[in-house]
C-alpha cells in the first residue's frame, strides 16, 4: 500500500498534535494542581444550614493557625454567600466552601483561587490575598437558567483602609 508523502506529513502533524495536546493538559493537570475533588470531608447536602461551620457563613478571623482568616461560603441556586468577602492584603486566607444544591464553581477572576463546589463535598483552598483591589467571583460550572447572574465580590483592601473589623 502506498501513502502518498501529504498524507504522511498531515499523519505526522495529526499525531503530533495529539501528543502536544496530551502533554498539556497533563502539565497543567499534574504540575498546575488541576485535580478533581478529592476531598475527604463530606456532608449532608440537605442539612448544609445545620453543620458547622457552614450555618455562620461569612469572614471570621482565626488565631493559632497557618492562616489568618477563614471564608465560610455556600452556594445555592444563582447565588453566594456570604455575597462580599472584605479581607486585608497580605492575609493568608482558608475558603471552606460548599453547595447545598448542583454542582458551582467558585473561581476569583485574576487569581489562582478556582475550585468545584459539589454536593455533599467540601472544598478547601488556603491561599495568601497578596494584590490589593476588587475581584469578581463567578460561577463557572453551569448550574441552571440564572447561571449568569451567579457573582459576588471578594475585596482585598489596605489594612489601613479598612474600618470594618471581621
Amino acid at each position: 500500500m502506498h501513502i502518498h508523502k501529504y498524507e504522511k506529513w498531515w499523519l505526522t502533524f495529526g499525531a503530533a498534535m495529539l501528543i502536544a495536546f496530551l502533554v498539556i493538559v497533563g502539565v497543567s493537570a499534574f504540575h498546575g494542581g488541576t485535580h478533581p475533588n478529592n476531598s475527604k470531608w463530606t456532608i449532608n447536602y440537605e442539612k448544609v444550614d445545620e453543620i458547622a461551620p457552614f450555618d455562620n457563613p461569612g469572614i471570621h478571623k482565626v488565631e493559632g493557625k497557618d492562616w489568618d482568616y477563614e471564608v465560610v461560603l455556600v452556594a445555592s441556586a444563582f447565588s453566594y454567600n456570604p455575597m462580599e468577602i472584605e479581607v486585608p492584603v497580605g492575609s493568608k486566607v482558608r475558603f471552606i466552601a460548599t453547595t447545598k444544591d448542583v454542582v458551582h464553581g467558585f473561581e476569583v477572576a485574576g487569581t489562582n483561587i478556582n475550585f468545584m463546589l459539589e454536593p455533599g463535598y467540601v472544598s478547601e483552598k488556603i491561599t495568601t490575598v497578596d494584590k490589593a483591589g476588587e475581584y469578581v467571583i463567578v460561577c463557572n460550572e453551569y448550574c441552571g437558567t440564572g447561571h449568569a447572574m451567579m457573582y459576588s465580590t471578594l475585596k482585598v483592601v489596605d489594612a489601613d483602609d479598612n474600618s470594618n473589623s471581621h
